[in-house]
């Protein structure tokens, strides 16, 4: 039988899943020569989601996302069970919309 001992200031799995990500997305953009990327998430619900920020907070199963605005929205970020991800998707962005993802340290 094995146990975990968790040890402070070390990178939990949520920690460990927002720093993969990220590393995917900068991956991405070096292997398409392209200045930054889109990152989609799918919600289990059906709703779809332009990351502009994700963070491993506030942990305990759970992470939390900024989704990226238009002019009229109002700012909001959401707090979600990672259980609750379908898919995650990242494409070159739409010239239409110059932005991109940043994790949050």
């Amino acid at each position: 039988m094995s146990t975990h001992v968790w040890t402070p200031g070390a990178a939990g799995p949520l920690d460990e899943f927002v720093g993969r990500l990220t590393r995917m997305v900068t991956a991405f953009v070096q292997e398409h020569e392209l200045e930054q990327a889109e990152v989609y998430v799918e919600l289990v619900d059906g709703s779809r989601h332009t990351l502009a920020t994700t963070s491993a907070e506030p942990g305990f199963g759970f992470f939390s996302f900024t989704p990226h605005r238009e002019d009229d929205d109002e700012p909001r970020r959401l707090i979600v069970p990672i259980g609750a991800v379908r898919s995650i998707e990242i494409s070159a962005p739409d010239p239409e919309r110059l932005f991109g993802f940043v994790a949050d340290e």
